[in-house]
């Protein structure tokens, strides 16, 4: 198996990169945007067509929600027309395509949990270009799998985790939203998530359907108690010697940009059914929170 990895050096694109080097049998080309920009389409085509992938996986995004709002054309320019040009590519190869996408494509006022198929509604710049994205690729390239995960946390890059511990070294207290709700998504579980269905598709051992899967991790908390679970198993570590004391807020208190979903919370009823894929344990993979700290 021949297996191509967008956005390298992304949270998930990092932690795929590092998982698929201790598997047999499968040649990886790892590019991060230096390497491969996939807003050039000539450049995929390009990349694509030496390197013959049998899987694309795309980790390459543009996250910064509150930015995405001034940064509109690049938003479209990463996360709708550079998965469509690889889609489109992966199409002329008879290649599959794995693209992550994100909770913000639904309104977030849902009661109970979000399904592949309920009605979507972003709010913001970001959700609706990761949207155009998903569309873009469903159109494209006939062997598509679209993830949709949330709150995406891991060892490389900037996370929620890493904001915790990098200002609770610094103050003595903290104000985080608490009516917000999501399921904290190891960025290695995804990972290990979208190699499963790579390996799948490659050897087409049963039949699935391509389309779109929601991937994330349990049980479902608001940031408040994800931030107090953050700092019990950091006091627990020794990584930090005194807990920061946290006050719940509401969403109103802590105006951004971007609008967020009120409610994150996905459900794993289809990925597990199809791929016996279970949730993320969010709180397992914390025990390695000493890798958070620098």
């Amino acid at each position: 198996m021949r297996v191509l990895i967008t956005g390298s050096h992304g949270q998930v694109g990092y932690c795929l990169t590092e998982q698929l080097k201790e598997c047999n049998n499968i040649t990886v080309l790892a590019l991060d945007r230096d390497a491969l920009d996939i807003t050039d389409e000539t450049v995929v085509k390009r990349v694509v067509n030496e390197f013959q992938p049998n899987i694309i996986i795309n980790a390459a995004a543009h996250t910064a929600v509150d930015k995405a709002e001034e940064e509109v054309e690049l938003s479209y320019a990463i996360n709708r027309d550079g998965p469509m040009y690889l889609a489109q590519v992966a199409q002329s190869i008879n290649a599959a395509i794995l693209h992550i996408s994100t909770d913000y494509v639904f309104e977030g006022n849902k009661q109970g949990e979000y399904a592949e198929n309920d009605a979507t509604n972003p709010q913001g710049v970001y959700g609706a270009s990761k949207l155009a994205g998903e569309q873009a690729v469903a159109k494209a390239c006939n062997k598509h799998i679209i993830l949709r995960t949330a709150w995406v946390f891991g060892e490389n890059g900037n996370n929620f985790v890493k904001t915790m511990l990098r200002l609770g070294a610094t103050r003595n207290e903290l104000s985080i939203v608490g009516d917000q709700f999501g399921g904290p998504t190891y960025a290695g579980d995804i990972a290990k998530s979208l190699i499963l269905i790579a390996k799948r598709i490659f050897l087409s051992d049963s039949e699935f359907e391509y389309g779109i899967y929601h991937y994330t991790g349990l049980p479902h908390v608001s940031w408040f108690e994800f931030a107090e679970t953050i700092f019990d198993v950091a006091l627990q570590s020794g990584v930090i010697s005194k807990k920061t004391s946290l006050t719940a807020i509401t969403t109103d208190q802590y105006p951004t940009a971007a609008k967020r979903p009120n409610n994150s919370c996905l459900s794993m009823e289809k990925i597990g059914s199809t791929f016996s894929i279970e949730p993320s344990n969010w709180k397992l993979a914390l025990n390695n929170i000493q890798a958070y700290v620098g």
